[in-house]
C-alpha cells in the first residue's frame, strides 16, 4: 500500500475504506464464464501471456474447492494468491499512487499490492459461498514495517476472534496472535467497523463511492456478472 500511515488522516482515505461497501451479491455466486472473461481481458489489456495460466489456475481452484469446509477454503485461497501474485507498489506497476486491481488484473500482471491481494481473496471466497458477514477487508498498521497495510479477516461467528489472511505470511492465524498488526478499521458489504475495547463497532452503512464503482465497471467490462447493492 503506497499511502503513508496514519490511514485515517483524510476523508479521501476514509472513502477508500468503503470502496468495497457496495459488494456484489448475486453476481458473486453466479457462474463465471471464464472463456468470455479471457476474451474480454485480452481485448482490454492485450495478450495475457503467462497471465492466462494464472487465470486458468484460478478458474480451476474455484471449480474444484466449493465442497471444502470454509476453513480449508481460506487456506487454499490465501496460499493461491500469495504464490501467484508478487508484491509491487502501485506507482511502479500502474504509475498511480493508489490503484485498485480487479482479480483478473492482478493475475494478468502477476503483481499487486496489499489491497489487491485482499480484494482477490475476498471475491474468491464469496464466489465459493462464504457469506459477506464473515469477511471484512481490514486496514491495519503493520508495526514491523511501520506502514499502512490491508488484510482479509474471517469471522466464523459475529463474536469470534477473526482469522487473518495476509499477503505477508502464508499461515492463517487468529488476530490475537498477530501482535504485529494494529487494526484501524474494517468494512464489507454491510458497512464500516472501528475497533474498540468491547469489540468492533459498526459506525456506518454502505455507500456508493466512485473508486469502488470503477472496480465494478472494470469487472463488468471483463465479463463478470456483477450486481451492486446499497
Amino acid at each position: 500500500m503506497a499511502a503513508p500511515f496514519p490511514v485515517l488522516r483524510s476523508l479521501r482515505w476514509l472513502c477508500s475504506a468503503l470502496l468495497l461497501a457496495g459488494l456484489m451479491l448475486g453476481g458473486l455466486r453466479a457462474d463465471w464464464d471464464f472463456a468470455q472473461i479471457s476474451r474480454r481481458a485480452q481485448a482490454l489489456y492485450g495478450p495475457l501471456g503467462e497471465g492466462q495460466q494464472r487465470i486458468d489456475a484460478w478458474q480451476h481452484l474455484l471449480a474444484t474447492q466449493k465442497q471444502l469446509p470454509e476453513l480449508e477454503q481460506l487456506k487454499v485461497v490465501n496460499l493461491f494468491f500469495n504464490k501467484q501474485v508478487r508484491y509491487v507498489e502501485d506507482i511502479d506497476l500502474w504509475h498511480e499512487v493508489d490503484y485498485w486491481e480487479t482479480p483478473i488484473q492482478a493475475l494478468w500482471k502477476g503483481a499487486g499490492d496489499c489491497e489487491d491481494y485482499a480484494i482477490a481473496k475476498y471475491f474468491s471466497l464469496r464466489h465459493l459461498g462464504v457469506s459477506s458477514d464473515k469477511l471484512r477487508i481490514t486496514y491495519v498498521k503493520a508495526l514491523r514495517q511501520n506502514r499502512a497495510h490491508m488484510v482479509l479477516t474471517y469471522y466464523a461467528t459475529p463474536e469470534a476472534m477473526p482469522l487473518v489472511l495476509d499477503s505477508l505470511i502464508d499461515g492463517i492465524q487468529p488476530a490475537s496472535q498477530r501482535t504485529d498488526l494494529l487494526p484501524v478499521y474494517s468494512f464489507n458489504a454491510e458497512g464500516l467497523w472501528l475497533p474498540g475495547a468491547k469489540g468492533n463497532k459498526k459506525v456506518g452503512d454502505t455507500k456508493r463511492l466512485s473508486r469502488w464503482q470503477d472496480v465494478l465497471k472494470k469487472m463488468q467490462a471483463e465479463g463478470f456478472p456483477v450486481e451492486t447493492t446499497n
